[in-house]
This record gives C-alpha cells, sequence and structure tokens, in this order.
C-alpha cells in the first residue's frame, strides 16, 4: 500500500478485502488482547484505533448522543465552523446527494453537528446514531474515519469492517481535520461516509481538498477572540466543572485536580511531573495514574493531550482570574472572584501549594487595604470564620465607636484561647 491512509489498493476486490477484515475483526475481539498483534489485512492505523477502541467502547453499541434540539443549535450556531458550512455543500453537498452518501462535519471532540445528504442514508445512518449532536470519536462510537481524523489530526479513510463498532461495518467513510489558521488549534473534521464505492483514492482526496479550502477561507475571516471557550471552575468546591459552549462536564476529586494543575501548567507535564504534584513523594505505580488519565482522556476526548500532559486549548480558570486581580492589588474584584479555597478538600502537593498562594494572597491584600466592609465580608465568609490575621486586622481598622467593633474584639479573644495565643 503506497497511501497508508487508503483503504484499498487500486484494483482490490472490496468483498474479498471486507471477509478479511471482518475475520481478522473477530480474532481481535476474541483473543482478549489488546496490545497483542493482529494478524490479517489490518492497516497500522486501523490496527492502533482499534486498540484504543477496545479500552473504551462495547463493540455492539451505538455512539451517544451528547446534544440535542435548542442545545445542539445553540451551539453549532456558535461553533466557527458554521462559517465554513456553505462552503462545504457547495463541494461535497451534490456528490454525497447525487452519490448516495452523507456530508457529516464534527468539532474536535468527536460531535457530530451537521449530517447531510441523500434522505435514504440519512434514514438508515439514524439507526447506528450517525446524527447531528452524536458523539463520534474513538473513545464513544470506536474506529471510524472522523474519530480517527481528529485523533491523529490526518486525513483518513476507514472502509467496511475496519470500523471497531459492528453496527457501523456496513459503511464507509473518509475524513479530514480542520485547523483554525490564526491558531492552529484543530476545530473539527470534515467528512463523506456511504457505501463500498467510496474506498477510493477520489473520496480521500475530497474530503481533504474540502478542509484545505476550509482553512483558507477562515484565514481570510478576522482573526477570533481569542478569549478561550473553555473555562474552568474550581474554586470553593472539590469537583471541578469544565464548561465547553453550552456542556458542562463535572469532574471527580482526582480529574479535578489534574485539570487544575494542567492549567496551572499550559506548557504541560511530565508523567512524573505530574505524579509528584498529585501524590508527592508516596511510593505509587505509575499504573495509577496512567489509569486515571485514560479515564479522564474518555470524558474530555482531544482536550487532553500526552508527551507531556496538558490541556490543548487555553482554560479560563476562576482561580487564575483571582489570582489576576492579586496581582492587580484589586482587593475588591480579589474578593468577590474568592468564592472559596481551591479544591478545599484536596490533599495533593501542588494543589495545595496554589490554595495557599491564594488564601495568602486574598488575606494580605485585605488586611493591607484595611477597608472595615471588605474585612467584615471576609471573617464573615465560612473561610474566613476562624481566620485570626483577618480578625486582628478588622478590630484595628474599625472606629473606637462601632458597634461592630465589640464583637470583633470578642472574636479575637476567643480565637487568641483556641490558638493558645496570649492576648494582646
Amino acid at each position: 500500500m503506497t497511501n497508508p491512509w487508503l483503504a484499498l489498493e487500486s484494483g482490490a476486490d472490496a468483498a474479498e478485502r471486507t471477509g478479511e477484515l471482518r475475520r481478522a475483526h473477530e480474532r481481535f475481539l476474541s483473543a482478549g488482547v489488546i496490545d497483542g498483534p493482529i494478524d490479517g489485512p489490518v492497516r497500522s492505523v486501523v490496527a492502533d484505533s482499534w486498540r484504543r477502541s477496545a479500552r473504551a467502547v462495547d463493540p455492539d453499541a451505538l455512539a451517544p448522543l451528547e446534544l440535542s434540539d435548542a442545545e445542539l443549535e445553540e451551539y453549532r450556531r456558535a461553533h466557527p465552523l458554521a462559517q465554513v458550512l456553505p462552503l462545504f455543500r457547495d463541494l461535497l453537498g451534490g456528490i454525497a446527494d447525487d452519490g448516495r452518501h452523507l456530508l457529516a462535519v464534527c468539532d474536535a471532540a468527536g460531535r457530530l453537528l451537521w449530517v447531510e445528504g441523500h434522505r435514504g442514508a440519512r434514514a438508515r445512518a439514524e439507526r447506528m446514531n450517525f446524527v447531528a449532536g452524536a458523539r463520534w470519536d474513538e473513545s464513544h462510537a470506536g474506529t471510524n474515519a472522523p474519530g480517527v481524523a481528529i485523533t491523529v489530526d490526518h486525513p483518513v479513510q476507514i472502509f467496511a469492517a475496519e470500523h471497531f463498532a459492528v453496527p457501523v461495518q456496513p459503511w464507509t467513510c473518509a475524513a479530514a481535520p480542520i485547523h483554525d489558521p490564526h491558531t492552529g488549534h484543530l476545530l473539527g473534521a470534515v467528512d463523506v461516509t456511504g457505501g463500498d464505492n467510496l474506498a477510493s483514492p477520489y473520496s480521500l482526496a475530497l474530503v481533504q481538498a474540502a478542509a484545505r479550502a476550509a482553512e483558507a477561507h477562515l484565514a481570510t475571516l478576522p482573526a477570533p477572540d481569542l478569549a478561550p471557550a473553555v473555562t474552568l471552575t474550581a474554586l470553593g468546591r472539590d469537583d471541578a466543572v469544565l464548561g465547553e459552549g453550552p456542556r458542562r462536564i463535572r469532574l471527580g476529586p482526582r480529574h479535578s485536580e489534574i485539570v487544575v494543575l494542567l492549567a496551572c501548567h499550559p506548557e504541560g507535564l511530565g508523567s512524573d511531573q505530574l505524579s509528584m504534584e498529585l501524590y508527592g513523594d508516596r511510593a505509587l505505580n505509575p499504573v495509577t495514574l496512567r489509569a486515571e488519565l485514560s479515564r479522564l482522556r474518555h470524558r474530555l476526548g482531544p482536550l487532553l493531550d500526552s508527551r507531556p500532559y496538558r490541556l490543548r486549548v487555553p482554560v479560563r480558570a476562576d482561580f487564575q482570574e483571582l489570582a489576576e486581580h492579586l496581582a492587580a492589588a484589586d482587593a475588591d474584584a480579589a474578593l468577590r472572584a474568592y468564592r472559596g479555597p481551591l479544591l478545599p478538600g484536596s490533599d495533593a502537593p501542588g494543589v495545595v501549594w496554589q490554595r495557599r498562594l491564594l488564601d495568602d494572597g486574598v488575606r494580605d491584600l485585605l488586611v493591607a487595604r484595611r477597608d472595615p466592609a471588605l474585612l467584615e465580608r471576609w471573617t464573615r465568609a465560612p473561610w474566613g470564620r476562624d481566620d485570626i490575621v483577618a480578625w486582628q486586622a478588622l478590630l484595628a481598622a474599625l472606629p473606637a465607636g462601632s458597634p461592630a467593633r465589640a464583637r470583633a474584639a470578642r472574636r479575637v479573644r476567643y480565637l487568641d484561647a483556641e490558638y493558645g495565643l496570649p492576648s494582646l
């Protein structure tokens, strides 16, 4: 095979190849060995995808539907690829409709944003959940052209039983990734899906040309607002929340720690560095961290990169916004932004260090400001109730005749006794 991204060599018998692939697929599933060799005519790009898919996907399952109705409309209306959808329709729409194929566009997470084309093909595709709003990345739908294209960042063709999920094996598809020409970030992929006759060089060339045309068109448009589309909320809560457009991904405690640490290190962390930030000097089997990262990648898809581990797109975190207010010595804005300690239940050394920096920064700024109103707001909050330094600063800042002064003095005496400090 001169081009490893093509499914069939010129002149190959499609029916014979389908049978060979189906037998290889059955042997792979029955062997129960993910990392062992795969016999038969299986391209390396497909074999690698099968191994990744086997860790996460039931081969008989359908892709999940993640966005629907108003949520889907809102998300795709705001997506950059909406600006090149008319171009895709011009270049590929007629081919899809006339050839009883489908034109599909997905985002960087593998969510199908648009699925258009021949009516009969759309009806058959609906039975395998190949519909707008469904998640077709490898970790949710197994080996397929859009999923592989966004995973390996390369145009690819997937033929018949090369698909990992059995319900998808009657289909053939070709897809090419699309990048933001201003930032280089992956935006998604364009795909043509149909029958065996798509397993030829022309379909891969067509989607690749369409992707390049889309990138060229996007390059003529004004550079997008570089404010990140992904947000991270982690102050005052142990289960951080990632926001991506209209979607909200609630993370468990360990995954929250990992994402917070990666947000603090946009340049990325090696496995040893990340292990130290998470577990410190505790002896730990490296498999533990790899398993956690594998589960996290299953949830985040292409947002999580490796070698080093990092977040592929800029993330706007609430604790980073707080740090900016602290750097600007803006006490009012810092207090408004502070919604509690960073992942308060975490004992991960890297998180504990970041938490202390933020907490000490807010306290020091408020004490230096000597504003009774701000200090009172801090000491009334759960995290400031036992803050002896803040209470002492409040007592010193209150005028002699203030009714609040007596309460502050009582609290200072109580905390002095609690901490075993000498009374002033």
